[in-house]
C-alpha cells in the first residue's frame, strides 16, 4: 500500500507521516532520508527530524539518488522523506539521473523507484512538499522542477490508497479512508 502525505513547509507533514508509519508497521521500519547535508540549515533540519523520530523504531538509510537500486528486504514499512529532495537531487546533483539521461528520464526513474519499494514491502509512506501555490518561477530550472514534482505527486497519488495534505498540523484526507 502506498500512502502520500503532502503539505507546506512547517505544516507538520513529517511528524504525521512518521506517526502513521509507526501505526501501520508494528515491525521493523525503514526511514529513507533524501536530504543532503549541504549547509547549516539542512544540517539543522536533518537533526530536528532525527530527534523527532528518535524512539520510534526506525532504521535510517540515506538515499540521495537511485531509489530503485535500494535493497529494502526485511522492512515491511518504509517512510520516504521526502520526494521534493529526491527530485532536486536527481535533477541537480552530479550523481543524479538528469546529468546522464536528462530531465525527461527523472520522473520515470523516480516512479520506477516507488514501484520498486512498493513491490518489496507492505507499506510505503511518502512525504512530499506542496510548492504549487506560488505564481511560478521566472527561472527555467525551477519551473521545470515544480512541473516535474507536480507530475510525480499526481502519479504517486494515483497509485496510492490514501492521500493526505497536512495543513497547520491537521491531516485533510484527499483520497481513501482517513488513516489513524
Amino acid at each position: 500500500m502506498i500512502v502520500l502525505i503532502t503539505g507546506g513547509s512547517g505544516s507538520g507533514k513529517s511528524e504525521y507521516a512518521e506517526n502513521l508509519a509507526v501505526k501501520l508497521g508494528k515491525k521493523e521500519r525503514l526511514y529513507i532520508a533524501t536530504m543532503m547535508p549541504a549547509d547549516r540549515e539542512s544540517i539543522q533540519r536533518i537533526a530536528r527530524h532525527q530527534d523527532q523520530r528518535r524512539n520510534k523504531g526506525f532504521s535510517t538509510l540515506e538515499c540521495y539518488t537511485g531509489l530503485k537500486q535500494l535493497d529494502i528486504r526485511g522492512f515491511p514499512t518504509v517512510l520516504l522523506e521526502c520526494m521534493s529532495n529526491l527530485l532536486a537531487n536527481e535533477m541537480f546533483c552530479e550523481e543524479g539521473i538528469s546529468k546522464t539521461r536528462g530531465n525527461a528520464s527523472v520522473k520515470e526513474e523516480i516512479l520506477e523507484g516507488i514501484v520498486h519499494l512498493n513491490s518489496r514491502c507492505e507499506h510505503v509512506v511518502i512525504v512530499s512538499n506542496e510548492v504549487f501555490s506560488d505564481n511560478g518561477s521566472p527561472y527555467a530550472q525551477t519551473a521545470e522542477y515544480i512541473k516535474l514534482l507536480g507530475e510525480i505527486n499526481c502519479r504517486i497519488a494515483a497509485l496510492s490508497s490514501y492521500v493526505c495534505e497536512v495543513v497547520y498540523g491537521i491531516p485533510v484526507c484527499l483520497k481513501g479512508e482517513r488513516m489513524p
